[in-house]
């Protein structure tokens, strides 16, 4: 009887000397030095059992302000006996118990029943939903309602695989609503911080494509959700009912920051290049953070955990670390990264030891990683802005040196271009000038008597030579083009004429291959049109070479007809068809330069593949379109619509006109031509055909030697060579419209050159007509009949020269 007497008096003395009291002024009254606790190694104890009589003495009173046991399998009991005594007599009051450490993962609440023993209150926790907790906060809040002068005692049970902290705090309800704003500020700060440089930092690697930036994201977006988790704000806002990820996400997402921390070190130090050891370090660390990340998905949480805190524990001293040397090893970056992570390092040491249990668990301790990591990211960004300002000088430096580099290449370019004029000019001279005497030649051996074996000799002479010049004028057009120096001219011309002579052309040629060439021509067409028939007709004989060239039997057909109907204008279509090799519609591209469909060195068919080309730049510069169709072994069909105008009613012309067509009044031997050429061949091949043709004939090296004979004498015509030493043709020909006599003597220029405006260029020097070469025998011949043959004495005289 006396024992059970003694018993009973030490538990009501136990219980009344452990009692917290306060009154109706309390705010806040940390709980930690006044709680009991109860280790349950075997975590197998139940309310009753701990609340028995049996059990109480193993409660020990706390000493420290926070619980913090660190990882343990244990379940550890709370006691805590509070009295409400008010100043002033009041009814019951409601107050809030905080547990401010959201990770635990089982929490109950045991409160007295009616019959003198505990009952559960309230299961919640971490491994819970979020909907099972009392108050809805990321934080655990019970509501106590107390009695005025009466002592309640209640239980919480606590159990985590995880660090166990359990930071007591009794709130009056007014006092806990007043103190939350200062608590969000600060988080909304540490969160607001990692969201903005997430956001600045994506839109920098948008910009500027630096893997560095795109690693930096992910590290601080996986640090960031760290956060969040470990927190409460996610089990409270992104997962709430999902207990299974609320627990995994917090070692699976400190792997994550550590594998991409470690690459974004890697990528932003260069350690690869300077530290090798250390890259082989960072690696295997990325290595250790893939593992965990696949470990907090299929082991348990509080493995993974363990692993997980050592791993950021090593991450960030090895980080520091690749940071120092890269700093002793000269790189400017390195000194902002040191900053940041130094930062970083303190506040993550800080909860890592807390987290340990090493040190308590105040507000400091508990959010030191967040206020670490909020710097570490300002000042890493100010690490990657440094990097930019660095990239950009070393950027203006380049750029002005290449700049200056580009300048002299501009320069150096401008004058090949110069260069390249002169001498395409000078080749164009140079290779026109000795053509002309071999054409010219023999042409003239057509005159002479031949046996047939040297006719054939001289047929195949002929047209080699012809192709060859064609080859180089095709070069030259396409020069031209390329160059921006050819114009469309609007004159006008015979429409009928042109596709004539479009026929007479290429019919011999088709006639030589066994091909019929047939020319389809609406006779509703005007004849008289506007336009530039020169390029037109150069246009179209791309397309028949073509035709010609890849027909071996059938035929080439060259259609006229119209595309439209205008009241001023008549839109021209022309189709060149023929039932040649063919090709498929999509292979190639048939409008390249220097390209044919088959490039190989044994291909069929020879050519520069340049014709198309100049014949889509020529359409194109003539404001038309060029389309073609085309089946292998069929055919193709090559369709040019052309826009040209009807010529309006214009009055008579004053300029002289060439007298093309009509009946000579006089006879050649009667005319003398003056022939001005500097080469001896050209020279000699042109006095031949004049002879042929039965003038008589009288030569000049150059223009200072032409006005000298023309002082003394008078002839019918002049054939006036432009390029010349001493004078040129054009300085020649202004010179010799000021003699006497010679304001009316036809001026024919016979040149080399080949750009477009040579025509208007002699015209405008004062010659009566152009004529390229190489010169034709036929060409000299309707020339100096219209100019001199079919002119009235009046206008050239006879000089009566032998």
């Amino acid at each position: 009887m006396y024992r059970l007497l003694l018993l009973f008096l030490s538990l009501v003395f136990s219980s009344l000397v452990g009692a917290v009291t306060f009154d109706e002024k309390m705010r806040a009254l940390p709980l930690g030095q006044s709680m009991y606790v109860f280790e349950d190694v075997r975590g197998d104890a139940s309310i009753d059992d701990v609340a028995s009589p049996a059990l109480q003495g193993s409660f020990r009173l706390h000493d420290k302000p926070v619980l913090n046991a660190g990882y343990s399998r244990s379940v550890f009991w709370l006691r805590l006996d509070l009295e409400y005594r008010p100043i002033q007599a009041q009814g019951p009051r409601n107050w809030l118990l905080e547990l401010a450490y959201p990770p635990l993962d089982h929490l109950e609440l045991y409160l007295p029943d009616d019959r003198g023993s505990f009952a559960l209150a309230q299961r919640t926790g971490d491994a819970l939903p979020f909907d099972t907790r009392q108050i809805r906060q990321n934080n655990y809040l019970f509501e106590l309602n107390l009695e005025p002068g009466q002592s309640k005692r209640i239980y919480l049970r606590l159990e985590s695989q995880g660090s166990i902290q359990a930071p007591l705090t009794l709130w009056a309800p007014n006092a806990y609503l007043e103190e939350q704003p200062g608590r969000i500020y600060v988080l909304g700060i540490i969160y607001g911080v990692l969201l903005v440089m997430l956001v600045y930092n994506l839109f920098i690697f948008l910009s500027v494509r630096d893997t560095s930036y795109l690693y930096y994201i992910l590290y601080i977006a996986s640090f960031g959700l760290y956060q969040v988790s470990v927190n409460g704000a996610g089990i409270e806002y992104f997962w709430p009912n999902s207990p299974w990820w609320a627990n995994a996400a917090t070692p699976f997402l400190i792997g994550s920051a550590a594998l991409f921390g470690c690459q974004f070190a890697r990528s932003f130090l260069h350690t690869a290049e300077h530290s090798p050891w250390v890259d082989r370090l960072l690696l295997l660390l990325m290595a250790c953070g893939a593992v965990v990340m696949v470990l907090a998905l299929s082991v348990s949480y509080a493995t993974a955990l363990r692993l997980a805190t050592y791993l950021a524990l090593l991450f960030t001293v090895v980080i520091f670390a690749a940071g120092v040397l890269a700093w002793l090893r000269g790189m400017r970056v390195a000194r902002y990264f040191i900053f940041a992570w130094t930062a970083f390092l303190a506040g993550g040491i800080v909860n890592t030891l807390m987290v340990l249990g090493h040190l308590p668990n105040v507000f400091l301790t508990m959010y030191a990683s967040q206020i670490g990591s909020a710097l570490e990211v300002g000042l890493l960004s100010l690490a990657l802005a440094d990097r930019i300002n660095a990239m950009k000088e070393e950027r203006t430096r380049i750029l002005q040196e290449a700049g200056r580099k580009l300048e002299a290449l501009n320069q150096e370019l401008a004058d090949r271009n110069r260069f390249k004029d002169e001498f395409l000019a000078t080749v164009t001279h140079e290779l026109r000038t000795p053509m002309n005497g071999v054409i010219g030649s023999l042409e003239l051996m057509q005159t002479v008597k031949m046996d047939v074996e040297l006719e054939q000799y001289q047929k195949t002479a002929a047209a080699s030579a012809r192709d060859m010049m064609r080859m180089v004028n095709d070069i030259l057009a396409l020069t031209e083009l390329q160059a921006g120096k050819l114009y469309p001219r609007r004159e006008t011309f015979s429409l009928r004429g042109l596709f004539d002579g479009l026929r007479a052309q290429y019919a011999a040629r088709a006639d030589d291959k066994g091909l019929a060439f047939v020319l389809e021509l609406d006779d509703s067409l005007p004849d008289t049109l506007e336009g530039d028939a020169a390029k037109l007709a150069q246009a179209l004989g791309y397309l028949l070479d073509n035709a010609i060239k890849f027909t071996a039997e059938g035929s080439v057909t060259l259609q006229v007809g119209r595309a439209g109907s205008h009241a001023d204008n008549l839109p021209l279509s022309v189709v060149v068809s023929d039932t040649g090799v063919g090709f498929e519609p999509g292979e190639g591209d048939l409008y390249q330069r220097f390209h044919q469909l088959d490039g190989s060195m044994t291909r069929k068919y020879g050519g520069l593949g340049i014709g198309l080309a100049i014949c889509r730049q020529l359409v194109d510069l003539l404001g038309g379109a060029l389309s073609h169709e085309s089946q292998p072994g069929v055919g193709s069909r090559f369709r040019l619509d052309v826009p040209l105008t009807l010529p309006p009613q214009q009055p008579a012309s004053t300029a002289r006109p060439r007298s093309s067509g009509r009946v000579p009044l006089r006879q050649a031997q009667q005319c003398t031509v003056l022939i001005v050429e500097d080469n001896a061949i050209n020279q000699l091949v042109t006095r031949g055909m004049l002879l042929k043709l039965g003038y008589r004939v009288r030569t000049a090296d150059n223009g200072a030697e032409a006005l000298d004979l023309l002082r003394s004498e008078t002839v019918d015509a002049v054939l006036l060579d432009c390029q010349m030493p001493v004078m040129d043709g054009f300085a020649t020909c202004r010179a010799l419209r000021a003699l006497p006599g010679c304001a009316e003597v036809p001026v024919l220029a016979i040149t080399a050159h080949s750009h477009s405006g040579d025509r208007e260029r002699c015209l405008a020097a004062g010659m009566s007509d152009y004529l390229a070469k190489p010169m034709k025998f036929e060409e000299l011949r309707v020339l100096l009949h219209d100019w001199v043959l079919c002119r009235p004495p009046a206008v050239s005289q006879s000089s009566g020269m032998p």
